[in-house]
């Protein structure tokens, strides 16, 4: 793609403007770190758009704050003081989806995972969102917790403006076959295979 021009024009009967401004499915997947860091990224750069942009974490613990978090959240707040930027939303299954306030726990994690897919779908249907970040959701649906044919029929078939961003590793087929953009994280080398946990600034 070099300066930006595509190698190929689809005849597919839209303008350049309707096609570079088409929905997009986004997958982070492979064992590579970076997955979630990415999607956040693109999160701040919708904040910037004034998109509406929610993230939904569908793993990590509730006692782990991300940065990413605290960040986001505050730029919610300049939106809100401001008016600057767009909403940004932040939802943990584990600490219970903020929209029920119900505690998560070993037991009822794949309860909750359903929970969270269905709120997603209810807002995917309702075009609530410019931006939906589903972070490690590639996990309960390997795990069956969710649906994965609803996902892909949801994805697949959402109307509007609704850019959606999956990262998790081992990711399914059926999601890859229908993204636009895939990116597969490789891991060369991780401080953690030499001894070295986790640590601020770099983790979280």
């Amino acid at each position: 793609m070099p300066q930006g021009t595509p190698e190929r024009t689809p005849d597919d009967g839209l303008t350049t403007r309707q096609r570079r401004n088409r929905p997009l499915l986004i997958i982070h997947t492979g064992d590579g770190k970076g997955k979630s860091t990415a999607a956040f990224g693109l999160a701040l750069r919708g904040w910037n758009q004034g998109w509406s942009s929610a993230v939904f974490q569908f793993v990590k613990s509730a006692k782990w704050r991300i940065g990413e978090q605290t960040a986001l959240e505050q730029l919610d707040q300049i939106h809100r003081d401001t008016g600057a930027g767009g909403p940004m939303e932040w939802h943990k299954m584990g600490s219970g989806w903020s929209w029920s306030r119900k505690g998560g726990s070993a037991e009822d994690h794949a309860a909750a995972a359903a929970e969270g897919w269905q709120e997603i779908k209810r807002r995917i249907a309702a075009e609530t969102h410019q931006l939906y970040v589903l972070d490690e959701f590639s996990y309960p649906i390997n795990w069956g917790w969710v649906d994965l044919d609803d996902v892909v029929d949801t994805l697949t078939n959402r109307t509007g403006q609704q850019h959606v961003i999956i990262t998790g590793r081992r990711m399914p087929a059926a999601l890859i076959e229908q993204a636009d953009l895939v990116t597969e994280m490789t891991k060369i080398k991780h401080p953690f295979d030499n001894g070295q946990k986790g640590q601020r600034g770099i983790e979280w």
